[in-house]
């Protein structure tokens, strides 16, 4: 049973975990999604910059696509990233995402190559003719220096399946240029755990989380507060979560989100190379963000 993608809710960027041999972890990566979906989140994200994408096989991504399907089975949609250097890979790889189940897309501008708009326009526009499935445009110019303006997103417009926007921006006002300019043409998910709450009573549908891969619980509780108005609660509850919030915006937020996540018991800290597991006194400085957050975990009431 395929799930229809809203683009809406709590949407996981989710960590792909490994054996100490270097395979996949399926036991523990379907664990963790039992976990996300206990707490009641909107849908998957696979083989993100989180699930360690650009040292992921192609045929892993489907292992990985299919073990969530199976894990799902239609509860909520399952996402797969799509981020290629060249045009016919990224087609590619949304053929083959298509063909093996997936309910809908996030694509990535070309990796390494500093495309210009027109370039980049026909990039998104040549990988959405060529899919049926819905797509979700990742718009981070800090990471990825492209920047998707208001003026592509008039001609993206033009393509009924490029529904959702990724708003990694870093600048809220972006968010306001959107609405403005497409009112709700687009779905708008905030990208920025450390924003995620801004960007949320700025108007954006969803959120699409990286500390959520640990701390679930808490994502959704934010998320439904904010869309309830409980502006008070949810901010007592991001307080308490900036400083793990703060772990997703860093270069290692690999090893710290899965750091983070092995101590709440839903992942591992085993990374793919070239990545490291962190060590001295990095690690020592993560675990203590980790563990001074857990001491003071907030209590959730059912409401939240």
């Amino acid at each position: 049973m395929k799930s229809s993608v809203q683009w809406e809710g709590v949407y996981p960027a989710l960590l792909t975990p490994f054996l100490a041999d270097d395979q996949l972890d399926l036991p523990l990566f379907e664990k963790n999604l039992h976990a996300q979906l206990s707490a009641g989140i909107h849908g998957f994200i696979i083989g993100g910059s989180l699930g360690e994408a650009s040292t992921l096989l192609n045929e892993e991504k489907i292992v990985l696509l299919e073990s969530a399907l199976a894990v799902c089975q239609g509860q909520v949609p399952v996402v797969v990233n799509i981020a290629e250097q060249g045009t016919k890979q990224a087609i590619a790889r949304a053929r083959e995402a298509e063909a093996n189940g997936a309910d809908g897309l996030m694509l990535l501008p070309p990796m390494r190559y500093p495309a210009d708009a027109r370039e980049t326009v026909t990039f998104f526009t040549s990988v959405a003719k060529e899919t049926s499935l819905p797509i979700m445009i990742y718009n981070n110019p800090v990471d990825y220096k492209i920047m998707t303006t208001v003026a592509m997103f008039d001609e993206l417009a033009k393509l009924p399946n490029i529904q959702a926007v990724k708003e990694s921006t870093r600048d809220l006002t972006n968010i306001t240029r959107m609405r403005n300019a497409f009112g709700n043409r687009f779905k708008l998910m905030g990208g920025v755990d450390t924003l995620a709450l801004e960007a949320l009573l700025l108007g954006c549908d969803g959120w699409v989380g990286g500390l959520v891969d640990a701390f679930p619980q808490e994502t959704m509780a934010v998320y439904e507060l904010a869309k309830a108005g409980q502006l008070s609660e949810a901010l007592e509850i991001y307080r308490w979560f900036m400083p793990l919030l703060e772990l997703d915006i860093h270069s290692k937020l690999v090893q710290y989100i899965k750091l983070a996540a092995t101590a709440t018991g839903i992942g591992s800290e085993y990374v793919r190379a070239p990545r490291l597991p962190l060590i001295g006194a990095e690690r020592e400085q993560v675990q203590h963000i980790i563990q001074t957050a857990l001491a003071s975990r907030p209590v959730l009431t059912p409401t939240q």
